[in-house]
């Protein structure tokens, strides 16, 4: 991947990390499929990271503009499905 990661100056490392690793679950959303649980784990602690609505959606903006990854509609899929399920995104 040739592009880079939205983040905060303002995040530990360890926030920096959580919240880059979350990315990388919806990057495999959309390339090879992630477990439903693995990206809920992800996203809760993106929330914990980022709790503002406003500023999910910016984080989300900035990323898709990056990378051409769209966040929502992995996080819609990964709400309306079972645990055991896996979370695939056609491009």
């Amino acid at each position: 991947m040739d592009y880079s990661y939205p983040f905060s100056i303002d995040w530990s490392t360890d926030e920096i990390i959580d919240v880059v690793a979350f990315f990388e679950g919806i990057e495999m959303a959309y390339e090879k499929g992630i477990k439903r649980q693995d990206l809920l784990a992800r996203y809760r602690r993106f929330k914990e990271i980022v709790p503002s609505i406003a500023e999910e959606k910016t984080y989300f903006r900035e990323f898709e503009e990056e990378s051409g990854y769209a966040s929502f509609p992995a996080i819609k899929d990964m709400k309306t499905k079972s645990d055991d399920e896996i979370i695939k995104i056609k491009k």
